[in-house]
């Protein structure tokens, strides 16, 4: 699977992890080049604190467009060590 935004790869890896119908990614797979820290975060029930990135490319920012779970809950353990994305990120 691919994670594409402004024309650009951002990701990519046949090792994928679907939960709650979102593809997460191993977090090795991103190129490093595009993201932008971020101190964002958000709360799930049962996966925890959400941490973000966003992404810069060619001159456009995409805030937030990429979260990850640093210290998931135990029910969401597999996806440690994964992003995920959205904000108009295709995955496909």
């Amino acid at each position: 699977m691919k994670a594409t935004w402004n024309d650009t790869v951002i990701a990519q890896s046949d090792d994928i992890v679907t939960v709650e119908g979102n593809a997460y990614f191993p977090e090795a797979s991103l190129n490093k080049a595009f993201i932008v820290p971020s101190s964002h975060t958000s709360g799930c029930p049962w996966k925890g604190t959400a941490n973000y990135y966003s992404l810069s490319v060619e001159g456009k920012t995409n805030e937030n467009a990429v979260w990850y779970y640093a210290e998931p809950k135990t029910a969401a353990a597999e996806i440690k060590g994964r992003v995920a994305f959205w904000k108009g990120v295709k995955v496909a």
